[in-house]
């Protein structure tokens, strides 16, 4: 279960999905997905439908906690950047150098506005800061 500070002083929802944990309030959505997933357009439709459900066409951010080791089908990158034109800020929060070299790699594949973090707390600042960004 997260546990940092912005969270449990926020009002958050959490879903178990079967890809791993969701946690989301009105403006972002924080995932940890389980270790060993394969994540794919296919697969990530339980996702999909709660991400539209909670935020329609709203700009909203996406922070991947990614404390477990799994992977992305690159070749689906293209179907989530046209599927998802409302993420104004994607944050992924990389434990290790591995993650972090991960990240290099998809940078070249996905369209959102991207940055990787350290640290949780660091990662939902920028999402925060990048959203109200917008309404200026």
């Amino acid at each position: 279960m997260i546990s940092s500070l912005k969270i449990d002083n926020t009002d958050f929802t959490f879903k178990e999905v079967s890809l791993g944990k969701l946690f989301y309030n009105e403006k972002y959505m924080i995932a940890e997905f389980n270790e060993g997933v394969d994540l794919n357009f296919k697969n990530f439709n339980e996702v999909t439908t709660l991400i539209k459900l909670q935020f329609r066409d709203r700009p909203f951010g996406f922070i991947s906690n990614r404390i477990n080791s799994y992977s992305i089908n690159l070749s689906d990158a293209n179907k989530f950047n046209q599927k998802f034109p409302n993420v104004k800020a994607y944050a992924v929060v990389a434990h290790n150098p591995i993650t972090e070299k991960v990240f290099e790699i998809e940078e070249r594949f996905f369209k959102f506005n991207r940055r990787s973090f350290r640290d949780l707390n660091d990662a939902i600042d920028w999402v925060e800061k990048a959203l109200s960004s917008l309404n200026k």
